[in-house]
């Protein structure tokens, strides 16, 4: 497993990587082949952040914790990680015949500033994500979007092909978002 610790407003000790990476190194017991860590490491006044990315079998996991000390963030995201890997295993295993993030899609991401032009107006997009859509079911959308710990997923539909958004609701429940095509 490839581990990356870096510090934003905060120099890694090495007391403090080793902290991490013997942490990250835990999630090994629920995915044997974890290719990727991303744990980064932010202070800003009072507030410690700790955020951890995975990568495995193609699935993205990622989390974000915030406190007053760095150790305490480190300690509380990786306990999230853990629920949402293992809440992850039981979703596969009540899905009989699927392998391990056989189903989902393998995520790729990238930052890229850009300018848009509308009229005499412009719109700044300071990120852009981009990903490999794999067809899926709205169940293993609303999977993903737990495993990825976002309010929505956009996917393309694997029975109307379609692209699809699943988004959390205020009330916990989940919405679905289908584009239905202009007659005329």
């Amino acid at each position: 497993m490839n581990i990356i610790v870096t510090g934003r407003h905060l120099e890694v000790t090495p007391a403090l990587r080793s902290y991490a990476e013997e942490k990250i190194k835990k999630v090994e017991k629920y995915f044997n082949n974890v290719t990727e860590a991303i744990i980064t490491l932010t202070v800003e006044k009072y507030r410690h952040k700790a955020e951890v990315q995975l990568r495995a079998n193609g699935v993205l996991i990622q989390a974000e914790e915030i406190s007053g000390a760095m150790y305490s963030s480190i300690d509380q995201v990786m306990d999230k990680i853990e629920r949402q890997l293992k809440k992850f295993k039981e979703k596969l295993t009540r899905h009989k015949g699927r392998g391990e993030g056989e189903s989902i899609p393998n995520l790729k991401e990238t930052a890229i500033s850009d300018i848009v032009e509308e009229g005499q107006e412009s719109t700044r997009i300071i990120r852009r994500k981009r990903f490999a859509m794999k067809p899926m079911s709205p169940e293993e959308a609303v999977m993903q979007m737990d495993l990825l710990d976002k309010d929505f997923f956009i996917f393309e539909n694997d029975s109307t092909r379609d692209i699809n958004v699943i988004y959390r609701r205020r009330d916990g429940n989940v919405g679905l978002i289908e584009p239905i095509r202009a007659q005329g």
